[in-house]
């Protein structure tokens, strides 16, 4: 089994970017978060460097991959307007990964993007005429993300493969256990993953 132990985190400030980062220092990993403001992070750790970069910016994201094992891509924004941050971040950080050699990433989606068949009807009903509408923008660029993902080089992991029959919701915590745990599964690679309880 392959051993990662240097890892880069975006989004690093995040619900789960942040859960990441807490939880790979514990397990013994070796850390680089990127920020655009690297003041927000408050983690302070041995074996945690924490940099400035904007996956917006390609050119800030090579010197901060090179000789690096693995990246987690926890980007995300709070707004509900339109964006390109998933797939135009997703297409820099594969591109900068192609370009130092880095070969394996997680990228963290919404299981919300497709409806759930295993789900009871009104759950379904909720999911496509509430939720989709709600998150229309967001969505349709994780969707995107998604192809550029998969059309990629890269080993590389998602969120929602088969669908779970009761699959409701999960923490920040536990989504973040996963990723640091299950790095080096070969059985989710270039695979989607649905991850709730």
């Amino acid at each position: 089994m392959i051993d990662y132990r240097h890892m880069v985190v975006l989004g690093a400030n995040g619900g789960i970017g942040k859960q990441v980062v807490m939880q790979a220092l514990i397990a013994g990993y070796e850390v680089t978060a990127i920020l655009r403001t690297p003041d927000n992070l408050t983690i302070q750790h041995p074996n945690l460097k924490v940099v400035q970069g904007d996956v917006m910016r390609a050119g800030t994201l090579y010197e901060h991959l090179k000789g690096k094992d693995v990246v987690i891509s926890a980007i995300g924004q709070n707004s509900l307007k339109t964006t390109t941050l998933y797939s135009q971040g997703s297409k820099n950080l594969i591109a900068s990964m192609e370009r130092t050699g880095v070969k394996r990433a997680f990228f963290i989606s919404a299981s919300g993007l497709d409806v759930n068949p295993k789900h009871p009807l009104w759950v379904r009903f909720a999911t496509k005429y509430l939720l989709q509408m709600i998150l229309r923008n967001p969505y349709a660029d994780q969707r995107i993300m998604e192809n550029i993902i998969k059309q990629s080089a890269v080993q590389w992991t998602i969120s929602t493969n088969g669908f779970l029959d009761n699959g409701w919701s999960i923490s920040r915590a536990d989504v973040a256990h996963f990723i640091v745990h299950n790095l080096a599964n070969p059985v989710i690679i270039n695979q989607t993953v649905e991850v709730a309880y």
